[in-house]
């Protein structure tokens, strides 16, 4: 890990990303994919982001690295504010991303040099086709590839495989910062290990930072230093990964913890699972208030009447509940 580790590399602000959905009629309706979400991300860290299938994780990621227009809100990477299109050409040398599906991230017609070459075309980020060839052993040699992977194509690799192509991939414009978009949860789960720990090397061994997006609670504990909870476009827990499943408050991260597997019989005998109550609303038609208030047993009038602020209740750890003293 990196020893600048409480130096900010990112620092979310107040992130927005509305999408107009018609409605029909020439009437359109915003969904709040990602309604306020505010963190930071320190050099070497890696923040665990997770919650239910629909609440927004990978569009924060997407929107992050601008490959969706921020509806508002700020996005700084070292000190500098993101703002103009040379900004963010620049910012993509230093940032991206391992998507979540390693079937159809991947161009069918390239070989594995060329999908691993095209961030060096585009960046021009060699002198001569030597230099390049060079540079594209390197990275494969970095994920396990050998060279005689360069000229096949992607449909003759296995899922462990392809991913594999896909960081090496992420890695060729030399990244200080790479959105981890459900990196895993494609794979099978002994693949799943061998990747995690990949990723865990490679952090070490050049510096990186990560935002690792997943639902799979046990993968993100054992990879990320932090981890933000959310729910329906809102970022509803933030706190140091031992603190979050030692001591979670927001009974949403509650209950999703309480469904974590856990390898002792006695324990998980005396485990209580907490189960929620009805569906996840349509981000279409969120609830007033909290927009967690439709499926907390906590709710109250003033749960319906505003929005918890997200704020620091001990250090480093932050929640948006307006019961958050009470229920604890």
């Amino acid at each position: 890990m990196s020893e600048n580790k409480n130096q900010p590399l990112l620092e979310v602000k107040d992130l927005k990303q509305h999408f107009n959905i018609n409605m029909g009629m020439f009437k359109t309706k915003p969904l709040k994919a990602v309604d306020g979400v505010s963190f930071t991300i320190n050099k070497g860290e890696t923040l665990g982001l997770v919650g239910e299938s629909g609440c927004g994780k990978t569009t924060v990621g997407r929107t992050i690295l601008h490959l969706y227009k921020p509806t508002s809100g700020e996005v700084w990477y070292n000190g500098k504010l993101l703002k103009t299109k040379e900004d963010i050409h620049e910012f993509r040398k230093h940032a991206t991303m391992v998507f979540q599906d390693p079937y159809s991230s991947l161009n069918p017609r390239m070989t594995v040099a060329d999908i691993i070459g095209e961030p060096l075309d585009v960046h021009k980020l060699y002198s001569s086709q030597a230099e390049r060839r060079e540079r594209i052993l390197e990275l494969m040699s970095h994920v396990g590839l050998n060279s005689e992977h360069a000229s096949r194509y992607a449909h003759e690799f296995s899922g462990g495989q392809r991913q594999r192509i896909g960081i090496a991939r992420a890695l060729a414009v030399n990244p200080d910062f790479i959105v981890c978009d459900e990196p895993v949860s494609a794979l099978d789960v002994s693949i799943q290990a061998q990747v995690i720990n990949m990723f865990d090397e490679l952090q070490d061994k050049l510096g990186l930072t990560y935002l690792f997006i997943a639902h799979d609670l046990l993968v993100v504990r054992h990879i990320s230093d932090r981890i933000a909870v959310m729910y329906l476009g809102k970022m509803v827990e933030l706190a140091d990964a031992a603190e979050i499943y030692d001591h979670p408050l927001h009974p949403y991260s509650k209950s999703l913890l309480s469904a974590v597997p856990v390898p002792d019989p006695k324990i998980a005998r005396a485990n209580q699972r907490i189960m929620l109550q009805g569906d996840i609303p349509s981000p279409l038609n969120a609830p007033s208030g909290c927009p967690f208030r439709t499926r907390c047993p906590y709710a109250t009038e003033q749960c319906a009447a505003e929005m918890p602020e997200f704020k620091e209740v001990s250090a480093g750890h932050f929640v948006a509940c307006h019961r958050v003293g009470e229920v604890n």
